[in-house]
């Protein structure tokens, strides 16, 4: 299941055939998530945002969201606004997967993301604020996790290999054109506008 994190519809998957790998795949977009029992890959590409690779080991069942929180709400007096963001996308991911059938006692993280190079909207600040959030939401919600590789200065493409848990990070130490800014910048200004005003329900 493909859907956004900021307008709430479910999506039609982009699933392509990735030859190298030889496996079914789904790219990953600024704002989105997916969730399958498949065996087949998830990936992304990573500026200042992050992305949190969330899996049952036991069942197989795995997800990636893809998020950034609002450069507006960096100030520390609107700073519960910017955590409900995270918490939204966060949320949502973790719903998905036990609609799905992994059982939430069981699961497991990987995340990675939140390059402090990119000219995006907060520059630094907006890299190390995803990273502390993105960490400190899974140890609040009791969900290990297994590995991690945030900040630097490199944008990364992560792939995630839902059926083992594997993930292979590559990083992007030379950028041909200005695609994942692009993004990044379409998805902050998509952000902004959101209203985050109703509730979400995490099921337990």
């Amino acid at each position: 299941m493909k859907g956004s994190t900021d307008n709430y519809h479910t999506l039609v998957p982009d699933i392509y055939f990735d030859p190298y790998f030889e496996q079914d795949a789904v790219k990953i977009l600024p704002g989105e998530y997916y969730v399958t029992a498949r065996d087949m890959i998830l990936v992304t590409v990573l500026g200042s945002c992050v992305c949190a690779c969330i899996r049952d080991p036991q069942t197989g069942i795995g997800g990636m969201c893809h998020f950034m929180l609002p450069e507006q709400y960096l100030d520390d007096s609107l700073i519960a606004s910017s955590m409900r963001y995270g918490s939204h996308a966060m949320e949502t991911l973790i719903n998905q997967l036990i609609k799905n059938g992994a059982q939430r006692e069981h699961l497991q993280a990987k995340v990675f993301g939140a390059c402090n190079a990119l000219a995006s909207p907060g520059g630094h600040k907006m890299g190390e604020h995803n990273s502390r959030f993105v960490v400190a939401y899974l140890e609040k919600e009791s969900i290990p996790v297994l590995a991690r590789d945030l900040l630097d200065v490199y944008p990364r493409k992560v792939y995630f290999f839902t059926r083992t848990g594997l993930v292979r990070v590559k990083k992007l130490k030379k950028l041909n054109n200005t695609t994942i800014m692009d993004r990044e910048a379409d998805y902050y200004s998509r952000l902004t506008d959101a209203d985050m005003s109703g509730d979400v329900e995490l099921f337990r």
